[in-house]
């Protein structure tokens, strides 16, 4: 059968696959715990905003907080207001902007390139190992993934030969409300990737005509409008506030190494080799055919869809500050790239496509060999028995990988694209889901979730609580209240600095207050506690983990 010879995808058949797709994506959201530090982090600021009422100051177990804007702070109080404070409510934000993703580069390609590739596209970003697992772990970095891949592919539909000036102009605006969105989510990089893709395209095509359709002054205005009410108020509100967000949280994060988290430049390059799994054949092949250029069109789409890969992942490769999830925002458009190569590979020969599995094929089978060698990771802190409990869930994500694999080089095999890619899509996203589900294995030992459980129906209302020489991201949100952080700062140093009455600088400090305190309970570090024992201290040991104990006074 001939890759021409297949019938045209209807709509029916894609809203099954929507259909099969949203059911995969949303329906695991409430399985796991919560792990420290993002997913605590990012649930308990909201918490705390619908237990204070303040929307506007992000409080962290009760400091300010200024590191990010409050865009998703606001997205997930919302969410606990509406449906209760959950798991997945907690990773609500996370999740719908990444399906929204993949809805809004299936729209984007099939407008430029058609429905195959569409389809494609969306299905490479959909079984991506990054993308999936970033959308479904509560952290910052997808929400502003959404709207900056939604500015671009906006920007391209604007900017395309065939726009009519009343389309580039409502598209345009469009891209700029994602703009002020992506500002909302994480700060300036809004501003700062776009502007420097825009300039880089232009001069390598030297090519300025988009300058003159960004309508500059009515997207600047729409753009001010949905961010500056936010920054002015809480300036207002906390005069300290725009100091440390826009110089510390911009540029000395970008320029030095005071955030603690350098890494050398070759570090993204593992994470998206392995963050495109398992679509790494066509990361290599579409290369060639986004770089050129097409003599038919003004405006080169491709090109300057690869120009925006190379500038975020160049820009955080030099940033004295990285995260694996820091280059998700160029997921979307090298999808899109390697979604058009796979259109274009299918019309020519569709048999071309079986090179695709095979990589993955190998991978996966290595993974079934090595999955058990896992526990070797094991330590005092995640023993043994944890990481056994996670390789039967390797073992299965490792299986059904290799499957789909198979299947892929079976159908591309038969001249059969669409079947071959759709099973390759849904190996990747049921390997990354497993992976992740079964992480919760390690639970115990990454949240404070099993302990406080234990706990919590003792702590009474206004008891004091400390956390001693540690702080463990999700103890307040499972804990329902703030705590005092005793001998310890870390990103909240500038917060306590503000407010240095909610804070207890040293161990004799806590001992006062302990001893003076009718009731009190407290989270220590193991060897914390053995120091204080040996104080003679009074401490009723009431629950401990490999990471945690927990006492309160007899």
């Amino acid at each position: 059968m001939d890759a021409a010879a297949e019938r045209p995808l209807g709509t029916r058949a894609l809203l099954i696959l929507l259909a099969m797709f949203g059911a995969l994506w949303f329906g695991t959201l409430d399985y796991r715990k919560l792990i420290k530090p993002d997913e605590g982090r990012y649930a308990e600021i909201p918490r705390e905003m619908v237990a204070s009422g303040d929307w506007l100051t992000p409080r962290l177990n009760d400091i300010k907080y200024f590191e990010k804007p409050a865009l998703q702070y606001w997205a997930t109080a919302a969410a606990f207001s509406l449906f209760g404070e959950h798991h997945w409510t907690a990773r609500l934000w996370s999740a719908l902007t990444g399906f929204l993703g993949v809805l809004a580069t299936f729209f984007a390609v099939r407008r430029l390139w058609g429905v195959d590739a569409a389809l494609y596209s969306a299905c490479t970003l959909g079984g991506s190992l990054l993308w999936v697992m970033i959308g479904h772990v509560n952290t910052l970095d997808m929400g502003v993934s959404f709207f900056l891949s939604s500015a671009v592919f906006g920007f391209v539909l604007a900017q395309r030969d065939e726009a009519t000036p009343r389309e580039n102009r409502h598209i345009m605006w469009l891209v700029w409300l994602a703009l002020a969105l992506a500002v909302l989510s994480k700060g300036l990089i809004g501003l700062v990737l776009p502007a420097v893709t825009l300039v880089g395209y232009s001069l390598w095509q030297r090519d300025f005509t988009p300058w003159r359709r960004l309508h500059l002054l009515s997207g600047m205005a729409l753009l001010l409008a949905v961010t500056a009410p936010w920054f002015i108020a809480v300036s207002l509100a906390n005069p300290e506030f725009a100091r440390f967000f826009f110089i510390h949280e911009h540029f000395e994060r970008f320029l030095t190494k005071a955030h603690g988290r350098y890494q050398p430049i070759w570090y993204f390059i593992p994470i998206l080799l392995i963050g495109m799994l398992p679509w790494l054949v066509g990361l290599f092949l579409m290369a060639r055919q986004a770089f050129r250029h097409e003599p038919q069109s003004r405006f080169q789409p491709r090109r300057f869809l690869l120009l925006w890969c190379l500038v975020v992942f160049g820009f955080f490769s030099v940033s004295s500050s990285k995260l694996a999830s820091y280059i998700l925002p160029l997921f979307p458009a090298l999808a899109a790239l390697i979604g058009v190569h796979f259109a274009e590979s299918g019309r020519r020969d569709a048999r071309d496509l079986r090179w695709h599995a095979l990589p993955v094929i190998i991978l996966a089978a290595a993974g079934l060999a090595f999955a058990p060698d896992s526990v070797l990771l094991s330590s005092p802190e995640v023993p043994r028995q944890l990481y056994a409990e996670y390789v039967p869930w390797l073992l299965a994500a490792s299986g059904l990988l290799l499957l789909s694999a198979l299947s892929a080089l079976a159908f591309a095999w038969f001249a059969r694209p669409r079947a071959s890619i759709v099973s390759l899509a849904f190996g990747g996203l049921l390997f990354s889901q497993l992976i992740l589900l079964g992480h919760d294995s390690l639970a115990p030992a990454n949240s404070a979730y099993r302990i406080v459980a234990s706990i919590r129906s003792q702590v009474e209302p206004g008891v004091p609580f400390f956390s001693v020489n540690t702080y463990d991201q999700t103890l307040p949100f499972y804990l329902r209240r703030s705590v005092t952080l005793v001998a310890y700062q870390d990103e909240l140093g500038f917060g306590i600095a503000q407010e240095p009455h909610k804070f207890i600088p040293d161990l004799a400090g806590f001992e006062q207050a302990w001893r003076s305190a009718p009731q009190a309970w407290a989270l220590i570090d193991h060897d914390t506690y053995r120091q204080l024992l040996a104080t003679g201290l009074p401490m009723h040991l009431a629950a401990r983990d490999t990471r945690r104990i927990i006492v309160r006074k007899p």
